[in-house]
């Protein structure tokens, strides 16, 4: 019970905050009110990284399943964390903090260690961190493509089941997205390169097409293809968020869940 009690002050951070932000969703939030939760984010980020150092480096280098998605929140909350210190995405933690908080009680329940080899190398560090922030740029891009569809409807008075306050201008979330995104996507492109490089080295054997190699491609392609779009044809709105969408949802089918499969329904 002891070793559950820091996870559990993590996961009540995350929650309050979201559901102090619910709670008065029909109405602008006070400035008072933001730079509280703003602090209690701060403050649960602190714990959040120091719970994963303990987690991931105490007995070699374990990046299981629940491990690595508690990572990702972790650095998806920081994203948000500190875009919204310039860009006021306050409405967006409704979307990011409650998943995060599941997240990061995940790796307490954790009973296996699935260490990685190759842990001394500072370039398969790299490759892992890289991969990882790609993840999380992607997973912050995602939940913000949801925030534009929640806004764009309620911008048109049209029916929507969320009802959020403080939207910043539309623009300013395309153009945020976009600068996500292409961030994202060159980090994504490092990490398929220098996997295809770790798999020679580690493993001997040159990267299998398999079904995490194909959705990763086809999830690069896709983000590749947005881009491209937006850069020639000028595409954006509910065009720029399904391509997204999309994306993102080849990116966990690639990477979380052939984890998912392995580690905790297979338990290898």
């Amino acid at each position: 019970m002891q070793k559950l009690i820091p996870y559990l002050v993590v996961f009540f951070i995350y929650i309050a905050v979201a559901a102090d932000f619910w709670r008065g969703a029909k109405s602008p939030v006070k400035d008072q009110s933001l730079k509280l939760h703003s602090a209690m984010i701060a403050l649960g980020l602190i714990i959040h990284a120091w719970l994963l150092y303990q987690v991931i480096f105490t007995h070699g280098f374990d990046l299981g399943f629940f491990n690595m998605l508690s990572a990702i929140s972790w650095l998806t909350v920081l994203i948000y964390w500190v875009a919204d210190l310039k860009h006021q995405l306050t409405s967006l933690q409704a979307f990011v903090l409650p998943p995060s908080a599941i997240f990061a009680l995940l790796p307490a329940s954790n009973v296996t260690n699935h260490l990685m080899p190759e842990t001394e190398s500072p370039l398969f560090l790299a490759h892992i961190a890289i991969a990882l922030l790609a993840y999380s740029l992607f997973t912050f891009a995602t939940f913000h493509a949801l925030l534009m569809t929640v806004a764009e409807r309620t911008l048109h008075n049209k029916p929507t089941l969320i009802k959020l306050p403080n939207f910043p201008p539309l623009m300013v979330m395309e153009n945020l997205l976009f600068k996500i995104i292409t961030l994202g996507f060159a980090l994504l492109t490092v990490t398929l390169i220098s996997g295809m490089w770790f798999s020679e080295e580690i493993f001997g054997k040159a990267m299998q097409f398999n079904h995490k190699t194909v959705f990763s491609i086809a999830s690069w392609i896709i983000y590749g293809g947005l881009l491209y779009g937006r850069y020639q044809y000028g595409w954006r709105g509910l065009k720029a968020i399904r391509w997204t969408l999309t994306g993102f949802l080849l990116l966990v089918l690639a990477y979380v869940g052939s984890k998912f499969i392995l580690q905790v329904l297979l338990g290898r």
